[in-house]
């Protein structure tokens, strides 16, 4: 094995908990919405370990979740022709900010509740004329009284991450939020957040920001996020070659971000 991939520690405090919230707890992830674009193979429930204790995530776990989830960590992300991404994730640099980070939620779930490609998740149907969603049956009842299945980091696969960086006295910073394509719509990008946030709250931090791309702002805005009400827009510091400077900064847009570029000066 390749010593740059080698499984990193990432050294933080694990805490038992914060103000009271369980610092592991099992849950149920129930898929919401019937829809024709859901693809039949995917289980409707599924029993998951939501976990805040650091010790729990295995970096080169977590860089195989951002690459099934397609994101990176880059502000100009290297994409082939079908967008998707071709640079991995350093694990070096990863396992840096994981340590430097104040908040790790972490999701696992057990591998056969996974589908093993994202080939499965593509194999879509149409309802058939007057199909309405399933009713729950006596095996779904059930499990409100019986315990859940066993679910743990050792044993189970991580399929849902989210971070957040505080300063521990005004503002915190969410970041990385990202569920595996194939469990998408059954709320576990909301329990991450929740769980950021209710942290995050107990410790008297109220001034909470998320960054996130256009197309995950309907999301965040389902979780409470709005437009901040002083008017701030995120810029993005970048270095980049440009023919084109007026005065000391070339000024352009980047979707909705407004990105500072400072010109390259030639060294004396």
């Amino acid at each position: 094995m390749d010593a740059a991939a080698a499984p990193m520690t990432i050294k933080m405090k694990a805490c038992c908990g914060y103000g009271g919230i369980k610092a592991m707890e099992m849950r149920w992830a129930t898929r919401k919405e019937y829809s024709s674009k859901v693809s039949t193979k995917l289980k409707p429930r599924i029993p998951i370990f939501i976990s805040t204790n650091p010790s729990h995530i295995d970096p080169q776990e977590l860089r195989d979740l951002y690459g099934s989830c397609n994101h990176s960590c880059h502000r100009f992300p290297k994409m082939d022709k079908m967008g998707k991404l071709v640079e991995p994730v350093d694990i070096k640099r990863l396992s840096i900010a994981l340590s430097h980070s104040d908040l790790l939620v972490s999701v696992f779930c057990n591998k056969e509740d996974v589908l093993a490609s994202d080939d499965d998740c593509g194999n879509e149907r149409e309802p058939s004329k007057g199909e309405t969603p399933p009713m729950l049956g006596l095996g779904d009842l059930l499990h409100r009284v019986v315990p859940l299945p066993v679910v743990s980091p050792s044993t189970g696969m991580l399929v849902g991450f989210g971070r957040a960086v505080s300063d521990h006295g005004l503002t915190a910073s969410i970041f990385d939020v990202m569920v595996t394509p194939s469990l998408r719509g059954m709320g576990i990008g909301t329990m991450i957040i929740k769980r950021i946030i209710r942290i995050l709250t107990s410790r008297d931090i109220y001034d909470i920001a998320a960054l996130c791309s256009a197309n995950e702002r309907p999301f965040f805005k389902a979780c409470g996020f709005g437009d901040d009400i002083m008017g701030s827009t995120t810029m993005m510091y970048t270095r980049t070659l440009s023919t084109h400077i007026e005065g000391d900064q070339m000024v352009r847009y980047a979707g909705r971000k407004l990105l500072l570029v400072p010109p390259l000066r030639q060294s004396s």
